[in-house]
């Protein structure tokens, strides 16, 4: 199911950048520009998210780096 129609990305694709650490709208944004466009799906992402649903939000809470990889390839 798609969750951002501008950008074609579907519900699996957010899970999966949340799983790689994208703990918030911004982030997965900054993984596949859902949310960028219009901004319709941000609220489907937050919910999407949860509270709980990251498995890195103790490391972000605590301000931690969440994307270390990402941040390398940059």
């Amino acid at each position: 199911m798609y969750v951002c129609n501008c950008f074609g990305v579907t519900e699996a694709q957010v899970k999966k950048h949340a799983e790689d650490g994208a703990c918030t709208p911004r982030q997965i944004a900054s993984a596949c520009k859902a949310g960028t466009d219009c901004g319709s799906c941000v609220r489907r992402i937050q919910a999407l998210l949860g509270r709980g649903a990251c498995p890195r939000r103790e490391l972000a809470d605590q301000g931690e780096p969440v994307l270390t990889e990402l941040d390398e390839a940059a």
